[in-house]
Parts: C-alpha cells; structure tokens; sequence
C-alpha cells in the first residue's frame, strides 16, 4: 500500500475558492492536509474565520520551510505568477486555480518545474469539477486524440441558459451572473470569451502537445449577443453556447478557436445548462467520450483543488508526455467555417466580400443576417472591424433539416 505524503498548505486567497477549500479541508481530516497560513491582501475586510490564520506578506509563507506546499487561489494573474514562480523556486509543490496566468506563461512554468524538480498542478483552471486534465493525460496518453470541443466557462454558459430558457434579456441575464458571484471581477473575460481561450490553451498542451501563446487562439464571446440570433434559436428549437474547440486535421495541424455556436437537442452540450460545463473528446480507439460537471462556483472549484492537493500527497505530477510531438496550429486561411454573421443595415456594412461561399442571407428595413462559409483569416478580419450592432455565431447546423 503505499503510504500519503504529509502536507502543510499555505493559501494565497481567500475569496469564495479560498473559504470552499477551508471548509472541505475541514471535512476531510484524512487528507493528511492542513492550512498553516494564508496570505491576503485588504488588511480591512471582514474574515469568516480568526485572524490568527492570517498573513498580509507573502514572504510568511514561501520562506517558511515547514510549508512544503502552496495553493494559489487570486485573481490577480500578474501576482500570481510571481507567488507560484517564487514558490517553485524555493521547491514547494503548487496547485493553482488561475488559468490565465498558465496560458500566458506556460512555457516558463514548464522550465521552472524541470528546473527545480517540484509539481505544478491546475486542474481547477480548467472546468472546476470535471477532471479533465487528468483524463488527458493519463486515459488518453497513448489514444490518438482527434478533437475536444466543450463549454468550459460556467458563467457565460448561465447566461445563455437565461436567455434561452426564461427568455431573459441578456443584460438581465448578465447582472443576475454577476449578483450571484459567478462572473469575474472584469466580465470582459468571461463574455470576452477570453477566459473560455485560457482554458483552451491548456488543454490543447495536455490534448496535443502544443504550447501556444494566447494570441494565436481566436476568440469571440456572446457579449455582443442580439434579439436577432437569440429569436432564430428559438424559432429552430436550437441554443447557443459558447464553445471551446481543437481538433487534428487530416494534415496533423491542429485547428483551434473560442466561439459561440447554434447546437442542435442531439448534440451532447445542448443540455449542459446554468454553471455546467460539458466536454465531448473524440479519439482514434474509444470513439467520443463525454463529461459533464459543475464548472463555476466555490464548492466545486474548491472539490478540482482538493483533488490536486491528495494527488500530491502520493507525489503526483504532469509527465506532458505529448510534449515532444511535433504537432503546430493551423493557418488561418486553412480553418473554413459556417458561421451566421448579424449586422446592422443602418450603421454598418454587410461584410459579405468576407465569405467564400453564401448560403442565406435575410434583410429587414434595419437589419439581417448572413449565413455561409468563411476563412477564419476573414472572421478576424471581420470582428476587427465589427461594431456594437453585429454578432458572429457559428452555425454548423444552420440550413440542415431540424
């Protein structure tokens, strides 16, 4: 049998993450976990627990030889690069929950870990509850992984769970995610899409092999969602959900984006609704698997860190096995796709010089849409020049037989 590791914890953070994984710890006292100190930064703000728990330097916890290991928990990704960075330097094992400070520095953070030989562990960065990391890198080690495609942001995809179910606008939908804590501080990085492409980029390194930068990953959100598109969903009994996709092309490139999409009732993702996630993996062997879980809020995201934290008490670490393909992105003049683009006919052009092949196009007095395939080279070129009065939906399933 083999025996669990001791580990003293020190947190940095203690929002809703921070307070969940207090109170789990507290009930998991075989663990062989405890906090010993966490650091915070408004000496001010009232605590649910005594202040003898508490730090206001960091320095009390990544110089403190007792602590083995450090649980980063801001959402602060500039400062948390420097925690974790300082911590794995000092040879203290890390689990972190901040997925856009790995997008922006894997490729040090991978050095850092060879470097000092100490694990860095972030599935909560991911999709919260669902241990989709892990399952890439151990289940799918050897399988040859096709795509992964999945909702993996919990607040946009409760917003569209509004819209769509209560018919709520999306401004109201957008404040009642806000009321409930489920949006980040800066909401452009949920809605943005940005977040959802942090994620992303993640698992593509675990999937793939390939590290990339976050600006090589297109992007869109449903911050600039309509009446238009909302009412077509309806109407052919489809949702839009903001979906995360990779998959290997026939010349082994993989081609990679963040948009939101129409998804038709027998397509898996069409019941993931409120805060779950939902992630469809298609490989060579066992075919299309599918996992569903809470993917925002502070239990579940608190239950991915717990996760982290007992596989480092039996000295778990990310081999990146995958790491030494020789897979790259795709070009973007590669990456065709069917998208339905709204636009305004008032205060805006119609961008249909962008689109090789048109499939519908609808006009009012005021507005239309246009329905047909497009290089991502020209999605890009039209969300630079978008206004506020346009949208960009894929739409796989538009014009097929509902």
């Amino acid at each position: 049998m083999v025996s669990r590791k001791k580990l003293t914890l020190g947190l940095f953070g203690f929002g809703c993450v921070g307070y969940g994984l207090f109170e789990v710890l507290e009930k998991t006292p075989g663990l062989k976990a405890n906090i010993k100190r966490i650091c915070v930064k408004d000496k001010s703000k009232p605590r649910q627990i005594p202040l003898e728990h508490f730090t206001f330097d960091a320095n009390d916890i990544l110089d403190d030889d007792e602590i083995n290991t450090v649980v980063e928990l801001i959402d602060d990704a500039d400062a948390a690069f420097e925690i974790v960075k300082a911590a794995l330097k000092k040879g203290k094992a890390v689990v972190t929950a901040n997925k856009k400070m790995i997008a922006d520095h894997f490729t040090e953070l991978l050095q850092l870990q060879k470097q000092y030989d100490v694990p860095l562990l972030y599935e909560a960065a991911c999709c919260a509850s669902i241990p989709i990391i892990r399952n890439l890198e151990e289940y799918y080690d050897n399988d040859l992984l096709e795509s992964i495609e999945g909702i993996v942001n919990g607040s946009t995809n409760y917003i569209l769970t509004k819209t769509s179910d209560e018919h709520m606008s999306y401004a109201d939908a957008l404040m009642e995610a806000t009321q409930k804590g489920y949006v980040e501080s800066n909401p452009t990085l949920d809605t943005g899409g940005f977040d959802a492409k942090y994620k992303l980029l993640i698992l593509i390194a675990h999937a793939f092999g390939i590290v990339a930068k976050p600006d090589e990953i297109f992007n869109l959100g449903i911050d600039k969602l309509g009446d238009l598109e909302l009412n077509y969903a309806r109407e052919k009994g489809l949702k839009i959900k903001l979906v995360a996709y990779a998959e290997k092309a026939q010349n082994g490139k993989i081609k990679a984006f963040v948009l939101p999409k129409f998804v038709h009732k027998t397509d898996k993702l069409f019941n993931v609704d409120d805060v779950f996630n939902g992630v469809k993996t298609k490989s060579y062997f066992s075919d299309t698997q599918f996992f569903v879980g809470k993917g925002a809020g502070a239990y579940p995201t608190a239950s991915a860190v717990l996760s982290d934290i007992s596989a480092l008490t039996y000295d778990y670490r990310y081999e990146y096995k995958k790491l030494n393909q020789t897979e790259t992105l795709e070009n973007d003049d590669q990456i065709t796709l069917k998208i339905l683009l709204r636009h305004n006919l008032l205060n805006g052009p119609t961008f249909e010089q962008f689109f090789d092949e048109i499939h519908e196009s609808y006009r009012n007095h005021e507005s239309g849409y246009t329905i047909g395939m497009i290089r991502l080279n020209g999605l890009k070129e039209i969300n630079a020049r978008q206004t506020p009065d346009s949208s960009i939906i894929l739409c796989d399933v538009c014009n097929a037989n509902l």
